[in-house]
């Protein structure tokens, strides 16, 4: 099946070079780009692609800011951050307004192919140098109220999970797909999509991403 991108990127020259290069792909075909945000949300309902490339510094509306209306104008669409800023807040910003995933432009050209088919495949990915800040981009975005009352500490609900469960989770903090946890764990694919589904009920979340910030916020 081909996969039917979106570029957004201010610069044209980089967007040129990106479309080369993924035009190069049998299984990509570039639909369409864009300079601004406007521009991607008009181009995103007209075209509705599969997977766009959004980056952060946009002219007038950064592209995390974006995130919602590209997302309203192709609902099927998975967004992936391409970006040169490696802030943490901007990084929980797009996580939490739906980024499918968060690169950085300095990215091996296979890893990015990559990203784009786990994309298109409902999962997700992170750049190695900012998984990292995951914790301090969960810490940015839910601070504590000040004046908060005292309570009774809730139950860990870590403890809720098996031991195979906490196991996988680790593996999809680290960024792996399903594919690949299987194979760590020498078990079935099938069995580590059942155990997933079981992690993000039991932790009251709905994507491989949330687990992420959720555990990397734990041990921060």
């Amino acid at each position: 099946m081909t996969v039917r991108l979106l570029l957004v990127d201010d610069h044209t020259l980089f967007r040129r070079g990106l479309k080369a290069l993924l035009q190069a792909e049998p299984a990509f075909e570039v639909v369409g780009e864009a300079g601004d945000a406007g521009e991607a949300q008009r181009r995103a309902a007209e075209l509705q692609p599969d997977v766009v490339l959004l980056d952060h510094h946009l002219p007038g509306v950064h592209g995390a800011d974006a995130l919602a209306g590209l997302r309203e104008a192709a609902p099927r669409a998975r967004v992936l951050m391409l970006t040169v800023s490696e802030d943490a807040e901007t990084l929980g910003l797009a996580l939490q307004r739906g980024a499918a995933g968060y690169l950085l432009k300095t990215v091996d050209s296979d890893v990015l192919i990559e990203a784009i088919h786990r994309a298109h495949r409902g999962e997700s990915t992170l750049s190695p140098e900012m998984t990292g800040k995951l914790a301090a981009a969960f810490q940015t975005l839910q601070p504590l109220p000040p004046s908060a009352p005292a309570a009774p500490a809730p139950a860990d609900p870590l403890a809720s999970l098996s031991p195979r469960e906490q196991e996988i989770l680790a593996h999809i903090a680290r960024g792996a797909s399903n594919k690949e946890i299987a194979r760590a764990l020498d078990i079935a694919e099938t069995t580590v999509k059942i155990h997933v589904q079981h992690i993000l009920r039991k932790l009251n979340l709905s994507s491989r991403v949330q687990a992420a910030v959720f555990l990397a916020g734990r041990s921060g």
